[in-house]
């Protein structure tokens, strides 16, 4: 494992009961890089995504964090190293305030007072996302699709998580408040926050991904960079069209 690496899976087998999704992937995610995670519905991206954070146990293969082995952790082990999610379907809590939502899940972050990463307090977050700081108040079930997709940004970002994982972050949401998501992702890329993405708007993802992962039937079938996918639109029509 290269120590550029912040993200290693080797080998990755992963079923659910009797059926197999994974077959052997490996791909590697660099530190300060951004990786985008494509294929269409039923590929195997979301149970590449649960065996990272040790929602599913693997069934062979090796996943390496930050260079410790984190396979045969648990998921809020996991978690503690520094892996943060914004989930398929937002999964805000009803009964807690946008800022409840910012403060609860904030952990402290060694690595940014030294100047090394991003601070993300409340106040920050309130600047990155102004409707936040407008509905502070309101509680997550009172919030729109859009200021919940906000608030689950916020609330992974307060805990400066060395690897974020953004899974279908712009699905569902109205133009303008996904193109607030894309200013968001392009931000983070720009202040150097290494980060996996799913997203089915692949023309966006190629301005702001550094390198792009193709799954077909839990096999990874292409990986390359922006320039390699735009220009070849025949990947486009085998493996990501509906």
């Amino acid at each position: 494992m290269s120590h550029d690496d912040l993200l290693r899976c080797e080998r990755l087998e992963a079923r659910y009961g009797a059926s197999q999704v994974l077959f052997g992937i490996d791909f590697n995610v660099r530190r300060g890089e951004v990786v985008a995670l494509l294929g269409r519905n039923g590929m195997g991206k979301s149970t590449a995504i649960k065996s990272i954070l040790g929602l599913l146990r693997t069934i062979d293969g090796q996943i390496y964090f930050d260079g410790q082995r984190v396979d045969t952790l648990s998921m809020d082990v996991i978690a503690r190293l520094g892996i943060a999610i914004v989930p398929e379907g937002r999964q805000c809590f009803p009964n807690l305030t946008v800022h409840e939502h910012l403060i609860a899940f904030a952990r402290h972050s060694a690595g940014a007072e030294k100047g090394r990463r991003s601070v993300w307090s409340p106040d920050r977050l309130y600047a990155l996302f102004p409707r936040l700081a407008e509905r502070k108040k309101n509680l997550g079930g009172q919030l729109s699709g859009g200021e919940q997709q906000m608030l689950a940004i916020g609330r992974a970002l307060s805990t400066h998580p060395k690897l974020l994982i953004l899974d279908e972050a712009t699905e569902g949401l109205a133009p303008l408040i996904r193109e607030q998501i894309w200013d968001c992702l392009h931000l983070l890329r720009k202040e150097g926050q290494t980060t996996l993405v799913v997203d089915k708007y692949v023309d966006r993802l190629l301005t702001v991904a550094d390198r792009h992962l193709i799954l077909e039937r839990g096999r990874i079938v292409w990986q390359g960079n922006s320039t390699e996918l735009s220009a070849d639109r025949d990947l486009w029509t085998r493996y990501l069209a509906l």
